[in-house]
């Protein structure tokens, strides 16, 4: 009898733990697995803990569930998820290599203030990489970007705005002009 009353009891918390929704909702959700923070993005969610979370998404090659994590959340106005769907979009990671696109990301986080918004987009008019160039404004915004305290942006200015002095030569046929 006592053994009964036992395994009862250890079996009250396994049931108590089931996942099951009723009226009231999810009993015991999942919170903070990679499933439910993409079952969050598919509903549109977004917030500080679930935008870093496409971060480790991409870096462990779910592109493409990063990329929903991302879009929500630059949608919502997170400068870093903007530069990250321009990363996504400048390596065809999760969807086509899209320079059009990387720009547009860029110019977005920069319109917002974001420093690295700015550099980015400062370097895309510098190489006119999915934008026309304009050297003039990329230059004002790298020397914004500066201003703001970010590193590589004073190290661009220093050699003079050669955009090789801060990209790797391995991408020079990337930034290559096309005519």
């Amino acid at each position: 009898m006592r053994l009964a009353a036992l395994l009862a009891a250890l079996a009250l918390p396994a049931a108590a733990a089931d996942d099951t929704d009723d009226a009231h909702g999810t009993l015991n959700p999942d919170e903070m697995t990679w499933q439910s923070m993409l079952d969050r993005a598919d509903r549109g969610e977004t917030g500080m803990v679930l935008c870093s979370s496409g971060y480790m998404l991409t870096k462990s090659g779910n592109h493409a569930a990063a990329r929903t994590l991302f879009r929500n959340c630059a949608d919502a106005g997170y400068t870093g998820a903007m530069t990250w769907m321009s990363q996504l979009d400048n390596n065809g990671l999760g969807a086509e290599y899209d320079p059009d696109a990387a720009a547009d990301w860029d110019r977005q986080a920069a319109e917002r203030g974001d420093p690295v918004g700015k550099f980015n987009y400062g370097l895309d008019l510098i190489r006119g990489h999915g934008v026309p160039r304009d050297v003039e404004a990329g230059r004002a915004l790298v020397d914004e970007a500066a201003r703001d305290g970010l590193k590589i942006a004073r190290q661009m200015q220093d050699s003079g705005y050669d955009p090789e002095a801060v990209t790797p030569d391995a991408d020079r046929w990337k930034y290559a002009p096309l005519f």
